[in-house]
């Protein structure tokens, strides 16, 4: 592993490829967008708790971030533990094809636990998002209408509609869903 790396440009470089914006890999990593910002910059020297929290956000390793090895061929199979969690709060979201470069879809297995829901705000996709309920039940606000769901049930919502989720029961509901955009 090489650490000859220009932090704050590899950064860039790594941020632009997975197209994403400085203001939503902050929002990814859970930092402030003056933080991406001034780290891309050079203006501050991310510690390796910081640096890995952004990477985290990202998806990417520390050895694949100062890595200047480009992988051959794209990752195919992917065990449980090596999916990354990119939900937020209680919620659990696994992400498949964390590390292909041109993912156009994002397909998560979702675990809510008891009384876990999304959050008091509306949620909106950039895309379009369908789920299914494997287990549980799942409380599923859109666009104002809600609905429980319970196992082999679905939905399908648009960027246009805002929605939240929330698991009403007393043990864990699984969920996966695919979005049809790579950011997530």
């Amino acid at each position: 592993m090489s650490f000859d790396v220009d932090v704050g440009a590899r950064l860039k470089e790594v941020r632009t490829k997975r197209g994403l914006s400085q203001r939503e890999l902050a929002k990814r990593a859970s930092v402030t967008n003056s933080t991406i910002s001034l780290i891309e910059q050079n203006r501050v020297s991310p510690s390796v708790a910081s640096l890995k929290k952004v990477l985290d956000g990202l998806p990417m390793s520390m050895e694949a971030f100062f890595s200047s090895d480009e992988p051959q061929q794209q990752q195919v199979f992917y065990r449980a533990s090596d999916l990354p969690n990119m939900g937020q709060g209680c919620v659990v979201k696994r992400l498949v094809g964390f590390n292909h470069e041109n993912r156009a879809i994002s397909l998560l297995h979702e675990t809510y636990p008891p009384a876990c829901d999304t959050g008091p705000a509306m949620q909106v996709c950039e895309g379009e998002q369908a789920g299914l309920v494997i287990s549980g039940e799942l409380d599923v606000t859109v666009d104002g209408k809600q609905q429980l769901l319970a196992a082999g049930d679905a939905y399908y919502i648009t960027s246009a509609q805002p929605y939240r989720f929330r698991n009403p029961g007393n043990c864990n509901c699984v969920v996966v869903t695919s979005n049809n955009t790579s950011r997530f």
